[in-house]
């Protein structure tokens, strides 16, 4: 049995020299045969019987989620719900979440859906489903445990920062239908929300913006772009996104692992917007495609970006088809702002600084980014050896889940209520000046 297995990996990696044109050593074949050797004593010895398959595809993925947080195997099932997903609809709670320490962390509630409304927050840690306990479970085997019937019930069991105690919340699950962009007026200021990157994103902003034109009119006096707790998506997307607000210039490059790998996107003539005042709203939920946009706008003076710093993940992710047997996502490259600013680890700077409050007191929400995951990629400054970047793991003030629901009133939202103060005083103050 071992014989004949080691034979077939050293003839699968044989086989894929001349595609990759990586030699493989003696060593990869004695690894190779390590391998062999683990397989058959599972196989003989371990206290239950394990399929083959789940043997593997638990192997590949283990090799995969060694790397760093974003690459892992995707068996047919989770290839094919994932290109569900980009297409804005799929089924559960409504939550993006990773794997923190053994836990389910939040990484932010998804608009308009069951979880949103139950007031799941950013930076929420769930270990309990159903009062049985998600340590020791894998992301997927958790993430399916939190899938389920429509109108079915789960009982989450969430650690919040600044909360004393765990509590339980209860949500129905629910068809999870995205629309990407929402957009409405506020007073003469155009407001256009993205929640998440997916492959009718241009399309929906360029409605919205045509909409917000027709009903405002020539007075339009700014535009407020609000990216909070966006979690990523398309990165073509992300591209769109950005080449819809800009004129030319560079947009976003990424580097892979050659010289050869590094591929540049630039805008193309024509603004969406007509030059109007922006301001972009960000918070540490705010994550990878998000911060493309954020930081192409940021860099070629766009827009103004208000808020805290984003999560910080700058990596790319590659999804290889391995045919019937599911898929591959991979990290390959980095991705720069046109600054040639990497922000992996360390995220978006806003060009204004706002923590997010409310009248009543303000509860606190962690500012979990990309720098505090375990195994991720090295920022641009460890790579350098300037040593760890100094990013805090709890931002006090910080709510945020506060990007403001549909119907909301902006003045219940600071932050939104900042960037509409200052999009109002800097029309007034070219009015005086044009005057």
């Amino acid at each position: 049995m071992r014989k004949a297995l080691t034979a077939g990996l050293v003839a699968l990696a044989m086989v894929a020299i001349p595609a990759h044109g990586f030699a493989a050593s003696n060593e990869t074949y004695r690894q190779l045969d390590l391998f062999g050797d683990v397989f058959d004593r599972v196989k003989s010895d371990y206290v239950e019987e394990v399929p083959d398959k789940e043997l593997i595809e638990s192997a590949i993925n283990g090799m995969l989620t060694s790397l760093d947080p974003h690459s892992r195997y995707l068996s047919p099932e989770d290839h094919q719900e994932m290109m569900i997903e980009t297409k804005g609809e799929f089924g559960g709670l409504g939550i993006e979440v990773t794997l923190e320490n053994g836990f389910i962390k939040v990484v932010s509630p998804i608009d308009d859906t069951p979880a949103y409304r139950a007031g799941i927050e950013s930076g929420d840690l769930i270990t309990h489903l159903d009062g049985e306990q998600v340590l020791g479970l894998t992301l997927d085997e958790a993430v399916d445990r939190m899938r389920g019937p429509v109108n079915s019930k789960i009982r989450l069991t969430v650690v919040r920062p600044g909360v004393d105690q765990p509590f339980d919340v209860e949500i129905v699950r629910d068809i999870i239908r995205i629309k990407s962009v929402r957009y409405r007026r506020e007073g003469d200021i155009g407001y256009i929300r993205i929640s998440k990157f997916i492959e009718n994103t241009d399309t929906e902003l360029n409605e919205a913006m045509k909409s917000l034109v027709a009903e405002i009119g020539p007075d339009m006096e700014g535009l407020v772009l609000d990216l909070r707790n966006n979690p990523g998506g398309l990165f073509e997307q992300a591209v769109a996104v950005s080449d819809a607000f800009l004129d030319q210039g560079e947009i976003v490059s990424t580097r892979g692992r050659s010289t050869e790998s590094i591929d540049r996107r630039n805008a193309r003539k024509g603004d969406i917007a007509s030059g109007l005042r922006m301001i972009v709203l960000i918070n540490g939920g705010s994550a990878s495609a998000s911060e493309i946009v954020a930081g192409a706008l940021q860099d070629h003076h766009r827009a103004l970006v208000l808020g805290t710093r984003s999560f910080g993940k700058g990596s790319v992710q590659t999804v290889i088809s391995l045919g019937d047997q599911g898929a591959i996502r991979l990290t390959t490259a980095r991705y720069y702002t046109p600054s040639g600013t990497s922000i992996q680890a360390t995220g978006i700077e806003p060009d204004i600084a706002v923590e997010q409050a409310k009248i009543e007191q303000a509860s606190t929400g962690a500012a979990f980014r990309e720098a505090d995951l375990r195994n991720r990629l090295p920022s641009q400054n460890e790579l350098d050896g300037n040593g760890a970047d100094e990013t805090p793991t709890e931002t006090p003030a910080e709510t945020t889940g506060a990007a403001p629901g549909e119907g909301e009133e902006a003045k219940q939202d600071y932050q939104l209520r900042r960037a509409l103060d200052l999009l109002q005083g800097l029309h007034l103050l070219s009015m005086s000046e044009e005057g």
